[in-house]
């Protein structure tokens, strides 16, 4: 007679959850009809968590829409039908920088359980993503309410609310001291990029190749004067217990114009200039100039209007910090963190126009000052655990920053495993960054192979894609031995084309099928071997 075995309880609540044994028995064997579990393997939490998703509202937890290249129209398409939550992550840039202080995954989340309630945070994602945020967080009110939980015997006690690290986050920023700036362009360059040198040793921070490090810049006085003279306001005028200018200069952000400021004009104008201030405060373009608009154009181009400056300062947005890769090795150089920044500069109209932290750095802060910063944690960006591991380095322009840094500290460590740089710009001459260390190094053999690619020196342009093409079988042999593959720079066009190549030399040199080969690099995501630092 053969015996019956009673098959091991599925323990999905834990034991210490807030409910009577009765309610865990309930909500275990609930758990395990609806999940189709065959009892034979207990689920952890973590485990629980990620099935049910966070709000535990049956999501399946993939994100289609989670690609930097992909417009927001076809992201929101992506995510129709999907909870709130996931159609606010649909919104995002889907960069993961970090400069939210967030991914975007958790700021998602955070906004759907009212834990954040900034829409603006989203530096990537500008105003469309606000705007989208803005119109996805008016249906929290009007969704349904979750299925609520036997209601526990004994209360939970709630977590406490935890203050991160100082200089850890974009919250709780540390003054670091600006030691100098070098240009890395030679003479003939249509670029300016800057190698930036911070002293940390003062504020105690430290990082790991591959961070981030953020910076509050200063706004430009020269802007900042010129908005005060179109209010027809002094520069000491008190907002906030400040002075106006010191407020425009060190509080608010000057570019882009916000929604909220053609709110405010709206209600201060009449006519066909309050239409006009509506239609743009609801995303509409009626002159064709809306994506020009920043805080100055913006008074000029509602000249008559002269707001209040308590007012007006509280329409504009805060004044957000800015995301640049580190350059450098803590291993290295302790105490010391680079940054390799490119300059922006343009004209409108017959106006400059300033990158706000980029000129900030190259011409602004003077030796020895002080500024605002944090260190942001990469996620899923570092060199890998064993340092016998290959890697393969993509970074074209100042793309070349995070690799510099695996490099000098692979350096420093003494990591065995081999190094493979392709770095590209536009003219060898004078836009080759780091050419006698990046030569040093290969002289050395810590840099295996350097391969360059210059777009402006031929009749044809010519990218670090062209050369991976041409160079395709050594790299699949690399891959084949168990190289990580990294990827930094431009998210809408290089590291689109970049992974385009890539899966055609899989195709090519790995004996795969076109479909093969893409399900082979998203495989290699999957395990970590293909990692991307783009913006």
């Amino acid at each position: 007679m053969n015996q019956i075995t009673t098959p091991p309880r599925v323990e999905i609540i834990p034991a210490n959850a807030p409910f009577s044994e009765s309610q865990r028995l309930w909500l275990n064997g609930f758990l395990v009809g609806m999940l189709g579990l065959d009892g034979t393997t207990p689920l952890s939490p973590e485990q629980t968590s990620t099935m049910l998703g966070p709000a535990g509202d049956g999501d399946d937890g993939e994100a289609p829409w989670h690609d930097q290249t992909m417009p927001i129209t076809d992201r929101m398409k992506l995510a129709e039908g999907r909870p709130l939550r996931r159609r606010m992550m649909a919104a995002m840039a889907q960069q993961d920088c970090g400069q939210c202080g967030y991914n975007c995954h958790d700021y998602s989340d955070a906004i759907a359980n009212k834990r954040e309630g900034r829409l603006n945070l989203c530096v990537p994602g500008g105003k469309e993503t606000a705007r989208m945020l803005k119109s996805l967080y008016e249906e929290l009110d009007k969704a349904p309410a979750a299925p609520s939980a036997p209601r526990a015997e004994t209360p939970a006690i709630a977590a406490p609310a935890v203050v991160a690290e100082s200089g850890r986050s974009r919250d709780n920023p540390v003054p670091a001291t600006f030691v100098s700036r070098r240009l890395l362009n030679r003479q003939g360059s249509e670029k300016e990029t800057w190698h930036v040198d911070f002293d940390l040793s003062g504020c105690g921070l430290d990082y790991v190749v591959g961070d981030s490090f953020g910076i509050f810049a200063r706004n430009d006085l020269g802007l900042v004067d010129q908005v005060i003279a179109l209010l027809g306001a002094s520069h000491t005028t008190q907002v906030r217990g400040k002075t106006l200018r010191d407020v425009l200069t060190e509080d608010v952000s000057l570019s882009p114009a916000p929604d909220s400021l053609f709110e405010l004009l709206s209600y201060l104008t009449g006519g066909a200039q309050r239409e006009k201030a509506r239609a743009l405060a609801q995303g509409e373009d009626p002159d064709g100039d809306a994506a020009t608009l920043d805080v100055m154009a913006v008074l000029q181009k509602f000249s008559g209007v002269r707001p209040h400056p308590e007012v007006f300062v509280e329409a504009l947005e805060p004044l957000q910090p800015r995301l640049y890769s580190i350059s450098s090795s803590h291993n290295a150089t302790p105490g010391k963190l680079s940054l390799t920044v490119d300059c922006v500069r343009y004209v409108v109209g017959k106006r400059k126009r300033l990158g706000l932290a980029s000129t900030f750095l190259a011409e602004r802060i003077k030796p020895g000052e002080a500024v605002k910063v944090y260190v942001q944690k990469a996620h899923g960006f570092a060199l890998p655990q064993d340092p016998k591991t290959p890697i393969i380095m993509i970074g074209p322009g100042t793309g070349i920053a995070p690799f510099r840094a695996f490099l000098l500290d692979r350096k420093a460590t003494g990591a065995p495993g081999k190094n493979w740089l392709f770095f590209g710009h536009q003219r060898s001459d004078c836009d080759f960054f780091y050419a006698d260390e990046l030569n040093a190094m290969k002289t050395s053999g810590l840099l295996t192979r350097l391969s360059l690619a210059w777009s402006r020196d031929g009749s044809k342009k010519f990218y670090v894609q062209d050369r991976m093409r041409e160079v395709g079988r050594e790299l699949w042999t690399w891959l084949a031995e168990g190289a990580n593959i990294y990827i930094c720079g431009d998210a809408k066009r290089m590291a689109k084309d970049v992974e385009r190549a890539l899966v055609d030399i899989v195709a090519q040199f790995g004996a795969r099928s076109t479909d093969e080969a893409v399900s082979f690099v998203a495989e290699l995501k999957k395990k970590g071997r293909f990692q991307q630092d783009v913006y």
